[in-house]
């Protein structure tokens, strides 16, 4: 078995480095599936089937103090969990890669800024980044961490909780906790507080979809790595690559949305494989 799993690999290691090493400029895009090593939970089984209920939507969170209660209590929960983690080996693979000048670009969905955290420097993040906290009224920017601060102090009961641990720094926090939960506001304005993310619902803002466009009409090539790509947000990038004649490679373990797009696929796990890859692209 040992021995079919290293065959496997070392199969995977040598078709993919032949891809990375025949485009000169290689856009990665990468999904939760990346993440997952590092101890955070993703969206979607092997199928792309959602797992669980469906995640906070910005109108609704805009439109709704209560559920602009139910955000940030379950946040004050997981948001600490999520800051906890750290890169795994695929994240610093790609980061070797970037450096080594194999990568051109990283775009990410993910908002858990463990790429930069890795040393990877060309990232956009289409989704925004859970770390930073935006006031709705008068654009002011906080940290999460300061803002998670304001949240255990208005909420000291809460804080002590402990809660399953689900995708994106949310958690699986009992209903009956939220009624008297505390959101605290802007301490610049006095305004309302949104995490500085792509809720589902909304649209990539257009500067950073512009920038992500102007990355994928730069590159030579896809590389998708851990994404069902079923969003369309990450899934049009791959498409727009395809019209352009553009070849795609993934490392995911399922099926994706590009399936019949992508030329090359690797179903093994990305901390395995992309070490070995960038092993391979940066010796000598």
């Amino acid at each position: 078995m040992k021995d079919n799993i290293a065959s496997r690999l070392d199969a995977d290691v040598d078709a993919l480095a032949a891809f990375m090493a025949s485009h000169r400029h290689v856009l990665v895009l990468t999904g939760a599936g990346i993440s997952t090593a590092s101890g955070i939970p993703d969206y979607r089984d092997a199928n792309g089937v959602r797992r669980g209920k469906a995640p906070m939507e910005g109108p609704a969170f805009r439109s709704s103090e209560a559920m602009r209660r139910r955000y940030w209590a379950r946040s004050m929960i997981g948001w600490p969990k999520l800051a906890g983690t750290a890169p795994n080996a695929g994240h610093r693979a790609l980061a070797a890669l970037e450096i080594a000048g194999k990568v051109s670009t990283i775009l990410t969905q993910n908002v858990d800024g463990l790429h930069q955290q890795a040393g990877s420097s060309a990232v956009i993040e289409l989704h925004g980044n859970i770390h930073r906290v935006v006031c709705l009224d008068c654009a002011a920017e906080q940290t999460r961490r300061s803002v998670q601060d304001l949240l255990e102090h208005a909420n000291p009961e809460l804080a002590a909780s402990d809660a399953t641990a689900l995708p994106d720094g949310d958690a699986d926090l009992e209903t009956g906790a939220l009624a008297s939960f505390h959101v605290p506001s802007c301490p610049v304005c006095g305004g309302t507080l949104q995490p500085d993310v792509v809720f589902f619902g909304d649209g990539v803002p257009r500067a950073r979809s512009e920038a992500a466009e102007r990355a994928v009409a730069a590159a030579d090539a896809v590389l998708v790595v851990g994404s069902s790509l079923v969003v369309l947000s990450g899934y049009r990038f791959c498409r727009m690559a395809a019209e352009a004649g553009k070849p795609i490679a993934a490392v995911n373990r399922g099926v994706t949305r590009a399936d019949p797009l992508i030329s090359l696929k690797c179903q093994e796990a990305a901390e395995l494989l992309l070490p070995l890859l960038a092993a391979r692209l940066t010796s000598g």
